[in-house]
């Protein structure tokens, strides 16, 4: 890279990058959960003591009972087999909760170390609805549609100025007859979160400022919507960095661009001198309910917790699906920024509603769905 910055910041400068372009449920992105039990970082635990509302003791507990829960997770699904109807993190209890269509199995589930709770339809037969409504074709009045373990329903989000749309109709009986349903109402229709270029840290390509997600070996990943295949992509400094070597969007929110130029990869997401900068270990996936926080160009650092996965979100643009929901904020600028969850990145920012001054919700594509895409290596310290 050919500037001149504090040693901290320079060494993330790809990691994390900068970024005006997010979807606004819509579109948004970030991905981690190391082996054995890594030093818990302050900045991190601050962090959660300001946006979840917790004291430092109950911060630096539920990082550790998170780190518990997801390799609880691994053996339950395991353990559940067909039966598997889902997980989730319960912030109250500190423990993990597994949902299994077979009774039988709730003795060795609890014995793994997870709740149990009974459901009607498995996680595989939740998944078969979601898909046919994945290609069933949306209108603009639906927003999003997701697989929901605690409800053991397929839940649609209908915006609520729309619900008595004939098309929005037409899609709510023809998911009803799909399968388990459950419909709700949202006033805010999602949307991406790209903007022009403004001033900040960010990475460019054309007239758009998005944020760098996670370094892999040989460049980094961000969202799709930030930019096409081909596309040049320019530093915080205007010097050239690389450029996108493959994107999807719509569909997918996911993109990568190579490295070169000077500029160089490290496993660190920026933690705008709001915490310390944060390192990579891994991309184990953090489970419903767990803590989860964000880094963008615009809005910088923010946490709070997962709220829903394979979630399809009905942007402007179309749908993107498998995405994860978030109640982290976002604005224009931070997509394609990080999401990371203790030292394990989960995935970067796609979109969303809202803002980081009256609050919101923010989607990301899931780093390990973008990695096996484009068969990416995960940099790590």
């Amino acid at each position: 890279m050919r500037h001149t910055r504090s040693r901290g910041a320079a060494a993330l400068l790809l990691a994390l990058g900068a970024g005006a372009a997010a979807l606004v449920p819509t579109a948004q992105a970030a991905t981690g959960a190391g082996a054995g039990a890594p030093e818990m970082s302050p900045g991190l635990v601050q962090a959660m003591q300001r946006d979840l509302h917790l004291t430092k003791s109950e911060a630096e507990q539920r990082l550790a009972q998170e780190r518990l829960a997801t390799a609880v997770d691994q053996r339950a699904r395991s353990i559940a087999g067909r039966s598997y109807a889902g997980s989730w993190f319960d912030a109250r209890t500190g423990r993990l909760t597994v949902a299994s269509t077979d009774p039988s199995l709730a003795g060795r589930l609890r014995a793994a170390g997870a709740d149990v709770r009974r459901a009607e339809y498995s996680a595989a037969r939740l998944d078969a609805v979601k898909k046919q409504l994945d290609q069933a074709g949306a209108p603009g009045g639906v927003a999003a549609w997701r697989v929901d373990p605690k409800v053991n329903r397929v839940v649609v989000d209908v915006i609520s100025s729309h619900r008595s749309d004939n098309d929005v109709k037409a899609f709510v009986r023809k998911a009803v007859k799909a399968g388990p349903v459950q419909v709700r109402e949202v006033g805010t229709a999602p949307r991406t979160f790209a903007a022009g270029t403004v001033g900040g840290d960010p990475y460019y390509t054309g007239n758009v400022r998005c944020s760098i997600g996670f370094s892999v070996q040989g460049g980094f990943v961000t969202a799709g919507h930030c930019g096409q295949p081909g596309a040049a992509v320019y530093g915080w400094d205007r010097t050239p960095v690389g450029s996108f070597q493959g994107s999807s969007f719509p569909d997918n929110d996911y993109a990568w661009v190579s490295v070169g130029n000077g500029w160089w990869t490290v496993p660190v997401v920026l933690g705008w001198g709001t915490v310390p900068d944060q390192l990579v270990r891994g991309s184990n996936e953090a489970p419903v309910g767990a803590s989860i926080c964000r880094s963008g160009s615009t809005t910088h650092w923010h946490c709070g917790t997962v709220l829903a996965k394979n979630e399809t979100v009905n942007y402007s643009q179309g749908a993107v699906h498998q995405l994860t929901k978030t109640s982290v904020c976002a604005e224009p600028g931070d997509s394609g920024g990080s999401f990371i969850s203790g030292d394990q990145a989960q995935g970067v920012t796609s979109g969303g509603w809202g803002n980081c001054s009256s609050g919101g919700e923010t989607w990301f594509q899931p780093v390990n769905e973008i990695l096996n895409r484009y068969g990416l290596r995960l940099h790590t310290a």
